[in-house]
């Protein structure tokens, strides 16, 4: 066999187990995202966010199967299947492009849209309801305090009604510490926006990087397999000699 076609059904064979790998990959980013933003639903984190993440998802199920096709297809040295083969990929290279697009406008848009509803979050706090829950894991995780800072909390309900003191959620750890507003030195005193931000922000750009890494993967698979297609080509119209 030509050492041409051995290389080639190699480097064909490696992508479709790149496909597989890269459909996994991807599987655990959109997953990752996914649960990352639902701890803070309660923020009402903006719906078109999950866009990028529900493209991540389709594209890695399709990985997957495209990797069968590739894999059969250079097996069996399918021109057709190698020509669906180069059509997919071309479609899936598409939608990770639309995803880097939807991702870096969200990326954009964080900021605004945290303000308000983290603020109304915030403003609802009781220590008992769903919105009470969704900060102390806030406050506790990021270790965080308020909105801005530990100060916000002196203009909340919550802070007239209990004499004066800021949740639990609020103190640092292993210390003795009762919320009380007048000890900020056992309180963290950061503000958990910015924090919230920037986890947020970190999460869509490592979900950014994978996909883009897996673009360029693609790009270099299109440029193989139009290799393949113009050596068999030249092949074929060879003149014959007697």
């Amino acid at each position: 066999m030509d050492c041409g076609i051995v290389a080639s059904k190699t480097v064909l064979l490696l992508l479709s187990l790149i496909f597989w790998v890269a459909g996994a990959a991807l599987a655990f980013v959109g997953s990752y995202v996914i649960s990352s933003y639902k701890n803070f639903d309660g923020f009402r984190v903006d719906k078109y966010a999950f866009i990028p993440v529900a493209i991540i998802l389709a594209v890695a199920i399709v990985m997957f199967i495209v990797g069968i096709i590739g894999c059969c297809a250079t097996l069996r040295e399918s021109r057709v299947g190698l020509g669906f083969f180069l059509l997919i990929i071309l479609l899936i290279f598409a939608a990770e492009v639309t995803a880097l697009v939807f991702g870096v406008i969200y990326r954009a848009k964080v900021n605004g849209e945290l303000d308000k509803s983290m603020n109304e979050v915030f403003e609802k706090y009781d220590g008992k309801n769903s919105e009470s829950k969704t900060v102390d894991y806030l406050q506790t995780q990021l270790k965080c305090c308020g909105v801005l800072n530990y100060t916000d909390w002196s203009t909340r309900p919550y802070f007239i009604s209990h004499n004066k003191s800021v949740p639990i959620s609020c103190c640092k750890a292993n210390t003795t510490c009762t919320g009380q507003f007048n000890h900020p030195e056992l309180l963290n005193t950061k503000g958990c926006k910015t924090q919230l931000e920037q986890l947020l922000q970190n999460v869509l750009s490592t979900g950014l990087l994978v996909v883009m890494g897996f673009a360029i993967l693609k790009l270099l698979g299109i440029l193989s397999i139009c290799m393949i297609a113009c050596r068999s080509s030249r092949n074929d119209y060879q003149p014959l000699y007697s």
